[in-house]
């Protein structure tokens, strides 16, 4: 079946206008970003799959799952995105969920999913907003201790690419978010109380407290630009041994990397690429494209190495 991949890094600095640190770098990645929704819309699909985190914006440490699907969702209003309900084709998400259950991934269901800047910014870059095509959101934790494996997380995206090889549809799937970074997202062991609260409750935030959360990030990223803290300055070896794996189609080789590792290294960010890896393994399932990376490059005025990776079959 025709089956479009499209992975990519996000970051909502680049919506702040950040001074650039290297000349050319952010317009380049906003080329691609273009050329690549140029190639959706000529693909024409009939359903969109987003496989994304979130960031305590829509899940919460009251009841974190490892996978959720929405039968219905609507976009937050974090970085100043538009907020507002995505296109979900509800039958087809209940029975997906039907199809991972019947292959033992008990995967949550959410009837009022709310989703962060981690799935509308691919969204609004590659389908120029939240409603233009049939979504399917698919929320993987990502940003909570403790994570699903990444053998899991393949072994999910397995499934779902088996339930949409089905379908009888066209679909783009799209991994989003990683490469390295490390943000200053507050953890739950090591954060003070009030902060730890945050996690926990399931409280929409307010447009102070968005802005407050939205400048401290700024502030963090101007200080890793002059080589100050408290961020871990992306990685290019990391992610470049992630893409050089990752192109080759070797998914499995991810299955023992270990939190830790991704922390010490890569930054708390890094977790994200759990997406890319459960979206690849979705497109396997479906026609196995054969990828090439778009883009790469560290981007420290966003904290993060920037990556885009495609394929069609």
């Amino acid at each position: 079946m025709p089956v479009q991949l499209i992975c990519a890094s996000h970051s909502p600095l680049m919506t702040a206008e950040m001074e650039e640190s290297q000349q050319g770098v952010q317009a380049q990645f906003f080329r691609e970003m273009d050329q690549c929704a140029e190639a959706l819309h000529r693909f024409n699909p009939d359903l969109v799959v987003v496989f994304g985190p979130d960031h305590f914006n829509g899940f919460f440490y009251e009841l974190m799952p490892a996978f959720c699907i929405g039968t219905a969702a609507e976009a937050t209003k974090d970085w100043h995105f538009p907020g507002g309900p995505l296109r979900v084709p509800r039958d087809l998400a209940v029975n997906c969920v039907r199809h991972l259950q019947s292959r033992d991934y008990d995967v949550a269901l959410s009837h009022a999913m709310k989703v962060d800047h981690g799935i509308t910014i691919p969204l609004f870059k590659l389908t120029g907003g939240l409603d233009r095509y049939d979504v399917l959101p698919v929320f993987i934790n990502c940003a909570a201790d403790l994570r699903p494996s990444f053998r899991r997380v393949r072994g999910f995206g397995a499934a779902l690419g088996e339930f949409l090889a089905g379908q009888g549809m066209r679909v783009t799937v799209v991994g989003s978010g990683g490469l390295s970074h490390d943000p200053p997202t507050p953890r739950i062991d090591h954060s003070e109380p009030e902060k730890t609260q945050r996690l926990v409750d399931r409280v929409t935030p307010t447009q102070a407290d968005l802005d407050a959360r939205e400048n401290r990030v700024i502030a963090a990223a101007r200080a890793l630009v002059q080589g100050g803290g408290p961020c871990l300055p992306p990685d290019e070896q990391w992610d470049r041994d992630f893409l050089d794996r990752f192109v080759g189609g070797r998914l499995d080789a991810f299955d023992t990397m270990s939190d830790a590792e991704i922390d010490r290294v890569a930054g708390f960010g890094a977790h994200e690429v759990r997406t890319w890896v459960a979206a690849a393994a979705a497109a396997q399932h479906m026609g196995n494209p054969q990828t090439q990376v778009r883009y790469y490059h560290l981007v420290p005025e966003w904290i993060t190495g920037m990556g885009i990776v495609v394929g069609q079959a």
